[in-house]
């Protein structure tokens, strides 16, 4: 290797990152493990905000009157083409039977053309950050017997424990050789501690095939006042935790950049802007439950074991809706009696029960042919009782309880999407703006991604009961 501005050949210029104390190997104590037949330890699990798919052949009711958006039907948080090994709509992080964590080691300065000499050792974990055409910074990285690395990714290779592909907004995965993606194929990575509190933490970057985190010339990087480096992936990892936790009493955070090294920053003035946001202090990447992972294509949710305990099971989500409709909620215009569909049957069109929904007042109806206000717009309808005019969209149960703040009653529908959740979570999820594009934010239904209109996002449902 040739040193910075020396054209002889020596031993590189180096730099030990290690701590005092991290040359020898931590062992786990006795009964840590999971014995056989055991349930893994669960760090948390990562939720893909948006996986649902658009409902499937239209009905006669659908057909020709209908002006409104095609049915979003939340298809219990799975993916449009279904889960299929590691492109799911949710992933389980476990503790891994041996860890698999890195940490930084030893720092190396060379000349650029020897960078992919230098590299060569596949099972040497490392990070290249090229400063110019002839100096390049080397940071090699250890293995870490403390800690899981788990790896998210656009890419299939076997290195990504999590697929995901971008999700465009309104629900469904942006698919075809037309559609190009903005995900990183190596978008992040989340190290986790195999001891008690199981902390997990996000960094920017997940490493290649080869083992290694290429920051070309064109990166954001820099060193830090210590001497080291750090640096900033092409359109970056965006984190928000939620002010209070996730729950009841959520308010939605600050949106920050995470480095390639774990550091947290403010926002850069556009996604790939090369000059960085101000370093975070007070602020870390360690994640919490109910923080928000913006891939630039993609957000993901974080929930931990124990915000998981508070949200409603499937079970409970199916026991309100058979409360519902046991309730014999009836259209005020046909007088029929109306009920929302099973999750059972999969992927359809709205049925002759199906709950509809004027999302700028919220009278619930079945639905009905007329009242249509084509000078207004393609989706414009007139609500009967209160003469409001806005789309006439179905209602759709949400499916994914990962999503949900509390397990409140499905008293709330996003607009214009037609979604159903508990008030609480309506409102937290309408505050809540999420990353679009290179620098706009934009709140959005968690179940289908549709962006969301209105002045509060959400609607409260008016139910007519029955005459009897």
């Amino acid at each position: 290797m040739v040193l910075e501005g020396n054209p002889e050949v020596g031993s590189p210029r180096t730099s030990d990152l290690r701590h005092p104390g991290s040359q020898g190997s931590c062992v786990l104590s006795s009964g840590e493990d999971a014995q056989p037949g055991e349930e893994p330890i669960k760090y948390g699990e990562l939720i893909v905000l948006g996986c649902c798919e658009e409902g499937g052949e239209e009905t006669e009711a659908q057909r020709g009157e209908v002006t409104g958006p095609r049915a979003h039907s939340c298809y219990n948080g799975c993916l449009a083409s279904g889960d299929k090994g590691r492109r799911r709509s949710r992933l389980a992080l476990s503790r891994r039977p041996h860890a698999n964590g890195v940490k930084p080691d030893v720092m190396h300065h060379i000349s650029t053309p020897l960078v992919s000499k230098a590299l060569s050792n596949r099972g040497q974990h490392s990070i290249s950050y090229t400063l110019s055409r002839s100096h390049s910074v080397i940071v090699e990285y250890t293995h870490d017997s403390d800690t899981d690395m788990f790896q998210i990714g656009r890419s299939t290779e076997n290195m990504i424990d999590f697929v995901v592909t971008d999700t465009s907004p309104g629900g469904g995965a942006a698919e075809g050789p037309s559609a190009q993606s903005t995900i990183s194929r190596y978008a992040c990575r989340i190290l986790c501690d195999r001891r008690p509190p199981y902390t997990a933490r996000i960094y920017a970057a997940g490493f290649d095939a080869s083992s290694n985190i290429f920051l070309g010339e064109r990166a954001a990087k820099w060193r830090t006042p210590d001497g080291l480096m750090d640096g900033l992936t092409t359109n970056g990892v965006l984190v928000m935790h939620p002010a209070g936790g996730f729950s009841e009493d959520s308010a939605p955070g600050v949106w920050r950049e995470i480095s390639v090294c774990g550091n947290v920053y403010t926002l850069r003035d556009s996604r790939s802007a090369q000059q960085r946001g101000k370093l975070v202090e007070n602020e870390s990447n360690v994640l919490q439950d109910g923080s928000l992972i913006d891939l630039c294509g993609a957000t993901l949710l974080w929930r931990t074991p124990a915000g998981l305990l508070r949200a409603p099971t499937l079970k409970q989500l199916e026991a309100q809706r058979q409360e519902a409709n046991a309730a014999r909620p009836q259209c005020p215009v046909g007088l029929s009696t109306l009920a929302f569909p099973s999750p059972a049957r999969g992927r359809t069109a709205p049925d002759k029960q199906q709950p509809w929904v004027y999302v700028r007042c919220g009278h619930v109806h079945g639905y009905h042919g007329w009242g249509c206000r084509r000078e207004r717009g393609p989706q414009e309808r007139e609500c009967p009782l209160c003469r409001l005019v806005g789309p006439y969209v179905p209602l759709w149960l949400g499916q994914e309880a990962g999503l949900c703040l509390d397990p409140g009653p499905p008293s709330h529908a996003f607009a214009p999407c037609g979604h159903v959740c508990s008030e609480k979570t309506a409102r937290y999820w309408a505050q809540t703006p999420l990353p679009h594009g290179t620098h706009a934010f934009h709140a959005a239904c968690p179940f289908c991604g549709a962006w969301l209109t209105g002045e509060h996002g959400c609607v409260r449902l008016i139910f007519q009961g029955p005459l009897d």
